[in-house]
């Protein structure tokens, strides 16, 4: 293992990463620092964990809609096109990100105990 230094959201962090990982490495923080960045420019979210959990919740769901495409079964594939009509583009993706993070903001609002 090595240790790799990357940036996201213009925050350092140093990574562990198997020898000839460093490609795959950086094309993931790409990824995330893309999706992070992107919500945080929406405006809306400010507090880094709540953009960090959003986004996390983006890439994920992008992944499983391509592991629905690769391997579908029906009830897969009817739920992964209901939920990805949003994601048609780039500022319906935003609209409906901006509107799970005003439903996790509410959430987290009724329970002082988190955050």
């Amino acid at each position: 293992m090595k240790q790799v230094e990357v940036q996201i959201m213009g925050q350092s962090y140093l990574l562990n990463c198997p020898e000839g990982g460093e490609t795959s490495l950086q094309h993931v923080v790409g990824r995330v620092d893309k999706a992070m960045c992107r919500i945080r420019d929406a405006g809306k979210v400010k507090a880094r964990d709540r953009i960090a959990v959003l986004a996390a919740l983006n890439l994920a769901f992008e992944e499983e809609g391509k592991a629905d495409v690769a391997s579908p079964q029906p009830s897969a594939v009817k739920a992964t096109e209901t939920a990805s009509a949003p994601a048609a583009s780039d500022s319906s993706m935003d609209a409906a990100l901006l509107a799970l993070a005003s439903r996790i903001d509410s959430v987290l609002e009724a329970d002082g105990q988190l955050l």
